[in-house]
């Protein structure tokens, strides 16, 4: 009997990575083929039952909201945006991953302020603390960089925002991240993140240097469409060009 419970446990546990790691996988390709229409629907239909569960729909969802304001789809982001918070609201009852939660915390007051831009001067203070809370919590949380680079990169100059900063807690989120290989796998927040620095360093002129992270994207992931369409000839044609 007892080798039988444990027999069960295991294909329990081996259903649920490869329900997991099926999820994931399906996000990865949504994000690097822009088919966002399966992101939502994966996102959807995702069954959460722990807290682990619960953090990586909030990752999806945050995601999506932030395609959604691109797209001036205001109203589908603040349906995901309640969606999301109640999640969080949820697992900060329980203190679960605090610090990612602080992170998240940050980056949907950036979304408020996306959706309603007036908002800025009221809840703009409130982004930073939470991201600078995370990081204090964990200093290895490269969710909580990646968040106080954004909020450096769209903050205006005169506001104290830099896009000098920004690049630097962005290498800071990438360097945390990239110390542990397991969770670049199929990880649509990596790649998201490189194209994120991409961005950033041609911003800022540096394109040899976005050049660089767009061959190091691609190398990863030769089919990630933002990068292949779009950054990297962008970044070669400004760099033909002189």
């Amino acid at each position: 009997m007892e080798r039988k419970k444990y027999i069960l446990i295991g294909l329990f546990s081996s259903i649920i990575v490869s329900v997991f790691g099926q999820i994931n996988e399906t996000i990865y390709q949504a994000y690097t083929s822009g088919n966002m229409v399966e992101w939502e629907k994966a996102m959807d239909t995702y069954k959460v039952t722990a807290n682990a569960d619960k953090l990586e729909l909030i990752n999806f969802q945050y995601g999506y909201i932030a395609y959604c304001i691109d797209q001036d789809k205001k109203e589908e982001a603040k349906k995901y945006m309640l969606k999301a918070k109640n999640l969080i609201a949820e697992l900060e009852k329980q203190q679960y991953k605090v610090s990612t939660l602080y992170a998240y915390k940050s980056a949907f007051i950036g979304f408020d302020m996306g959706i309603s831009p007036y908002k800025a001067l009221f809840i703009g203070h409130e982004s930073l603390s939470f991201a600078e809370k995370s990081v204090a919590i964990d200093e290895t949380n490269f969710f909580g960089y990646i968040q106080l680079g954004n909020i450096a990169f769209y903050t205006p100059a005169m506001f104290g925002g830099s896009k000098t900063e920004a690049i630097i807690h962005y290498l800071k989120a990438l360097e945390l991240m990239e110390m542990d290989p397991e969770i670049l796998k199929s990880n649509w927040n990596y790649l998201n993140l490189l194209a994120t620095i991409i961005n950033a360093y041609h911003e800022q002129g540096q394109y040899e240097l976005a050049k660089r992270y767009c061959i190091k994207t691609l190398s990863i992931e030769p089919e990630f469409d933002w990068v292949k369409n779009h950054l990297y000839p962008r970044t070669l044609k400004r760099i033909k060009n002189g």
